[in-house]
């Protein structure tokens, strides 16, 4: 299957979903639905506007439609230091100011991207480090790993109380 083709089929479905919530004013007073096509082809095309939006940045270094970033550790200073990042973020408020919910291919959303972008142009060790999946993966595990740590805490304010008092 093609990957365009889910894509559409993505956007269509989120588009369909989020229809209450795309709504306008009409000059009755009443209210209309936006054509859930436009809306669509809105979206796509944030992706397709080299001219505002990606004009400087080297196309291998631009986020894809799929939510790839695939940016070599030896090219982090002239992605961060130069117009590709600031491109990526205008490219990021294109798709937020048409639907802030948007889920890539990856199903990585705007803000998975940002806090992607943040951490591989600072000055830590996850610097140059550009792979969204797994800066989303490591969430999920600091997540599962705070779950852990409460369910652990929790178990010894109520089971040690109960084997002292035994």
């Amino acid at each position: 299957m093609d990957l365009s083709f889910n894509i559409i089929h993505l956007l269509l479905i989120l588009v369909l979903l989020s229809a209450p919530l795309n709504c306008k004013s009409d000059d009755d007073g009443g209210f209309r639905i936006e054509n859930p096509v436009q809306f669509i082809e809105k979206a796509l095309s944030c992706f397709r506007n080299k001219n505002k939006i990606y004009s400087r940045c080297e196309e291998s270094y631009r986020l894809t439609r799929s939510g790839e970033l695939t940016v070599p550790y030896a090219a982090t200073d002239l992605y961060c230091n130069g117009p590709c990042l600031e491109e990526t973020h205008l490219l990021l408020n294109c798709i937020g100011n048409i639907f802030s919910k948007f889920l890539f291919y990856n199903k990585a959303g705007i803000w998975d991207i940002r806090k992607t972008l943040t951490a591989a142009c600072s000055d830590t060790s996850e610097r140059g480090y550009f792979n969204v999946a797994e800066h989303m993966e490591s969430k999920a595990l600091r997540i599962a790993g705070s779950t852990n740590t409460a369910h652990m805490v929790m178990q010894m304010l109520v089971v040690w109380p109960l084997i002292v008092f035994i």
